[in-house]
């Protein structure tokens, strides 16, 4: 996620092929330049190492969500079938698990799909109101664009352009926010 105040100076990078940048992310680094993100029109396997992100825990939240649909599918079955409005399903008592199957399944599915929907919104700062930060629109198509915010690195304009340039950057721009 971006934590871009909206009032910053970026050097972005524009880069042809995804093999030269995923080697200029290591080359920038090297060079002691810290980077904002990287920006790509599909995923680049191993980018995220090179930049240095943590390992995402998704899949924990995804089980979580899928616990909770498991549970209140469950706890709803038990009590209709206990409580509300026993009845014999297909020959077997209320009782049987086989009855509750399909409706376990589905809720799991549910909430596991609605829970991540939300966590994808909530975690990538969406909503009907925010103004994307586009860096170059043509990262939609065919380009690569690594954005460095001047604010956060020590050298100078000068020598991060030059750096972005030894590196395979077809061009370099100056963004403001």
């Amino acid at each position: 996620m971006s934590d871009v105040t909206g009032n910053g100076k970026f050097l972005v990078g524009i880069y042809d092929d995804d093999d030269v940048v995923l080697k200029a992310v290591r080359d920038v680094k090297d060079a002691g330049v810290r980077i904002h993100e990287v920006y790509t029109p599909f995923p680049i396997h191993g980018l995220d190492i090179a930049l240095g992100h943590p390992r995402s825990r998704l899949g924990i939240a995804a089980f979580l969500f899928a616990l909770s649909g498991t549970s209140t599918a469950l706890l709803l079955t038990a009590y209709m079938e206990s409580f509300d409005w026993p009845m014999i399903v297909g020959g077997k008592d209320s009782y049987s698990i086989i009855v509750y199957v399909p409706i376990i399944f589905e809720l799991t599915v549910l909430f596991c799909a609605l829970g991540m929907v939300g966590t994808f919104i909530v975690s990538n700062g969406l909503g009907p109101t925010v103004k994307p930060l586009m860096y170059d629109l043509r990262t939609t198509d065919n380009k690569f664009a690594m954005a460095i915010d001047m604010s956060k690195n020590n050298l100078g304009e000068g020598d991060v352009e030059r750096i972005l340039k030894n590196s395979g950057a077809a061009e370099v721009n100056v963004k403001q926010f």
